[in-house]
């Protein structure tokens, strides 16, 4: 996989911390209706009660945006894409699956700005056929390769695509 995500050219390999503060997640409400962190919190350390809880990030939207906010200043800095390998843990699911869906697991995840729609959209499509020639070359996975409906989508997206 970042093999094949090189090959994009100027993907940056990052990795941004597990634990976010209380606050830094909950700006999300201001950007999602609805939105509420079915997420796991840190309390204490050893002892001690903290003063403030941390989540144990389900995804890293909340934690990769104001990095993104920080390196952006003008059109010369795009497009700027970042890829990263992110163990998380999620609540959302009732019920999980071994080997099918845990509450947490290795997450692969990209994350891009660019100066016009136009050329997001071609890496929403070529990053979509990375992960299709992956899944269907590599691990010998069939796959159908899709845009989500409206239902399904990435709170706040556009559009999600999926394989």
């Amino acid at each position: 996989m970042d093999a094949e995500l090189e090959k994009l050219g100027g993907v940056e390999e990052k990795k941004f911390p597990m634990l976010i503060k209380r606050d830094s997640l909950e700006k999300e409400k201001d950007h999602i209706e609805g939105f509420k962190p079915k997420v796991s919190w840190v309390t204490r350390a050893g002892e001690h009660d903290l003063p403030t809880p941390y989540a144990l990030r389900p995804t890293s939207e909340t934690i990769i945006y104001p990095y993104f906010k920080n390196r952006i200043r003008t059109h010369r800095d795009l497009p700027m894409k970042v890829n990263q390998w992110v163990n998380v843990v999620r609540w959302e699911v009732s019920d999980p699956i071994p080997l099918i869906r845990g509450r947490e697991f290795d997450l692969q995840e990209g994350h891009s700005a660019f100066a016009t729609k136009e050329e997001a959209d071609e890496e929403v499509l070529e990053v979509l056929n990375i992960y299709s020639r992956v899944y269907e070359d590599l691990l010998a996975v069939p796959v159908i390769k899709r845009r989500k409906s409206d239902k399904e989508k990435f709170a706040g997206a556009d559009y999600t695509t999926s394989v």
